[in-house]
């Protein structure tokens, strides 16, 4: 199988895995904001922008999201977008780090600073998107920001950094990279 070959159906693989992710696992954070669920999603989304780099890990941001949203019927245009917006500035900002920084330690901050961006980059989307999807008056999202969609979306991306961060090397080192599929059982000839 060629490298290109290779990658293409690791990031198919990677996008319908966080498809699935997002459909079968989902629960509120907060009690008194049950409509902000956590999701693991994220883990397949960074581990391929991990191993592919900011571009891949768009692409598969974008179409786990788009199969969510308008196949698995989560949450249509507005969870498609809001969900693009959220993993898609963690897994750019965590792969573009992990590009300069390939190691254990880079690793860590690429993650620590890719929940970072998400934490922030939500302030803006829901100040501005929530409002008009959700008929919210936009005083009352901006009364949300702070005490709960920062922490929310801090909280999501610390969870799936941690669960990243612990299986990333052994997922690449298998799925990605093919080691140990192509070796001969012990005792066997090539």
């Amino acid at each position: 199988m060629s490298q290109q070959t290779r990658k293409l159906t690791t990031i198919a693989i990677l996008s319908a895995i966080s498809a699935v992710l997002i459909t079968l696992v989902h629960f509120p954070l907060f009690p008194s904001a049950a409509f902000l669920q956590y999701d693991p999603a994220d883990v397949a989304i960074l581990i391929g922008g991990f191993a592919f780099g900011p571009v891949s890990g768009i692409i598969i941001t974008v179409l786990a999201s788009f199969i969510e949203a308008f196949f698995l019927g989560q949450d249509g245009p507005y969870g498609f977008l809001m969900h693009v917006i959220a993993s898609g500035a963690m897994v750019t900002v965590a792969s573009i780090i992990y590009r300069y920084r390939h190691t254990r330690t880079g690793g860590l901050i690429a993650l620590i600073a890719g929940t970072v961006a998400r934490g922030l980059v939500m302030l803006p989307a829901n100040h501005f998107i929530t409002p008009y999807f959700m008929g919210a008056p936009t005083a009352v999202v901006d009364a949300m920001l702070l005490p709960t969609i920062l922490p929310f979306n801090l909280l999501v991306g610390a969870i799936n950094s941690a669960i990243t961060f612990a299986v990333y090397k052994t997922v690449s080192r298998h799925i990605i990279h093919g080691e140990g599929w192509n070796k001969p059982a012990a005792g066997q000839e090539a």
